[in-house]
């Protein structure tokens, strides 16, 4: 009885993280599979690959929280998955590498590359107090004029105006990251500031519609980011009674 029971939750757990991910990184990824089927067929495929990766990175990360009462923190290094066992006490410090070995995953892109991904302090922290725990990571995209707006999140975030406690991020094919081998790949590109927020920021990421053009605002492009909702992240502890 206790085994069967066990698996609906795991299915609607699995089911939410999957709809997570088509909801958070539907912009980015749908953009960019566009432009990758008018390249080659191969690119479209290595982006749905990439977006189940995130989406199974998500799961993992729920399933840490449910088990430990709180979110891991990065991972030690990009050769080394477990997570980090010195304090997470910083935006910064909260900021590196998915801890893939902690979560039982590979943590890889379908181009090889380690995935990014930065979590608020505080969710780091066992037990997780609802009543001041404040999520602070934002996701930006740009509108037709180019202009930056939240996807994800607003300037400020407190505990009436919540952001997002984690974001997961695909440096794509292109610039950026660091491979299985713990090699930091390098910056090609000119003018790509969108791309370079997303690999120096602790806090405010960008998602945005796929481009190989310099002159496009935010230049080029071809991240794919993801979040999980507070709401969801809290849905799950509590069911599984690990949320003061």
């Amino acid at each position: 009885m206790a085994a069967s029971s066990k698996r609906p939750a795991a299915r609607r757990q699995r089911g939410a993280a999957l709809l997570i991910l088509v909801a958070l990184v539907g912009l980015g990824a749908a953009a960019l599979l566009i432009s990758a089927l008018g390249h080659s067929t191969l690119e479209a495929r290595r982006v749905q690959r990439t977006v189940a990766k995130l989406a199974e990175a998500n799961e993992a990360l729920l399933g840490f929280a449910v088990r430990h009462g709180r979110l891991p923190r990065p991972a030690v290094s990009a050769l080394d998955g477990g997570e980090n066992p010195l304090p997470c006490d910083s935006e910064q410090s909260c900021t590196g590498l998915l801890p893939w070995v902690a979560l039982g995953i590979d943590g890889v892109d379908a181009w090889g590359k380690r995935l990014r991904y930065s979590v608020t302090p505080v969710f780091t922290n066992s037990p997780l107090l609802r009543i001041s725990a404040v999520a602070t990571k934002t996701v930006q995209n740009r509108d037709a004029g180019g202009a930056l707006g939240y996807l994800v999140g607003q300037s400020t975030c407190d505990l009436g105006a919540q952001c997002a406690p984690l974001v997961l991020l695909s440096h794509g094919r292109e610039n950026f990251g660091s491979s299985v081998l713990g090699i930091a790949l390098p910056n090609v590109a000119v003018g790509n500031v969108d791309e370079q927020l997303n690999a120096a920021s602790a806090r405010h990421f960008v998602d945005r519609v796929a481009s190989a053009e310099p002159a496009a605002p935010g230049g080029p492009f071809d991240d794919i980011v993801g979040t999980l909702p507070l709401s969801t992240l809290y849905q799950q502890m509590g069911a599984a009674h690990v949320l003061p």
